[in-house]
């Protein structure tokens, strides 16, 4: 039951200070018992965030244009300082 419970608060973004204080045990207690859990539920909340940004992305405006920007320098590795690729 509380392993559940750890993933789905970490899932949800809940910061581990708190996730503790909800078990009432410290939190290198909970990352200790709960590492799993809580990597899971980090990895599941990073899912739900991509997703949500993607379809933001498949939009027609200046926010999707930001969307699209924002991916490809954080999951490609693109930088507004970095020189054009050669072709």
């Amino acid at each position: 039951m509380q392993r559940r419970l750890v993933l789905a608060l970490a899932a949800l973004g809940v910061p581990q200070l708190e996730i503790g204080r909800v078990l009432e045990i410290d939190p290198k207690t909970l990352r200790r018992y709960y590492r799993r859990e809580l990597n899971v539920g980090a990895v599941k909340l990073e899912a739900a965030l991509i997703g949500h940004l993607l379809r933001l992305a498949a939009g027609d405006d200046d926010i999707a244009l930001r969307a699209i920007i924002y991916l490809l320098r954080c999951r490609f590795g693109w930088s507004r300082y970095a020189p054009p690729p050669c072709g």
